[in-house]
């Protein structure tokens, strides 16, 4: 493993133990000896759409945009939009590098653009994150509760959610259903 997991993606390992977790993929955003931080990708916040939250913003969406689904991005500052997209809408100092192509924003810029028609080719807005503290990922990564897989693009901003759990899994060569539900170490 490299000293950093950004720009890679966190795959819940069935017995997580947490249930805000089961079966998530995690955009690694932020990975240091201080703290972690990154984005859920694949659970769609209920009856929330980009219309909706554009719209309590001030802003409205156009109509190939408004019923794009807003996914839940994790339980720490929920209140609180990220936006994961291409970096073809250039989103000045608000964006964060994290992949090859890729930035996070948490600025209304790209929200804005979008209002405006000029959305990134790839975009998913999250409200919240997911955090730990110095150490704890890794302590979880220990006791295998995540797998950790390369940044994909089509998993990413893919708008069909139900099916990314088992496509992350995929990626490295073996059916989710031989995952054992049972935490441990050989």
């Amino acid at each position: 493993m490299s000293d950093t997991l950004a720009g890679k993606m966190l795959v819940a390992m069935p017995g997580i133990g947490d249930p805000r977790f089961a079966k998530s993929v995690i955009v690694m955003c932020v990975h240091d000896s201080e703290q972690a931080m990154g984005v859920i990708i694949n659970k769609p916040k209920a009856d929330l759409t980009l219309g909706k939250v554009l719209s309590r913003l001030g802003l409205k969406a156009g109509a190939d945009m408004a019923n794009r689904r807003v996914v839940d991005g994790g339980p720490v500052r929920p209140e609180r939009g990220y936006v994961l997209h291409s970096d073809d809408l250039p989103a000045g100092a608000g964006t964060q590098s994290i992949a090859p192509g890729v930035g996070l924003t948490a600025t209304r810029d790209v929200l804005e653009a979008v209002a405006k028609q000029r959305a990134p080719a790839d975009f998913l807005l999250a409200l919240g994150c997911a955090g730990w503290s110095a150490g704890q990922l890794e302590d979880e990564l220990k006791q295998n509760a995540w797998l950790v897989v390369d940044f994909d693009n089509a998993i990413v901003f893919d708008d069909t959610h139900d099916d990314k759990w088992d496509r992350a899994i995929r990626t490295l060569g073996f059916d989710p259903s031989q995952l054992s539900e049972t935490v441990g170490n050989a």
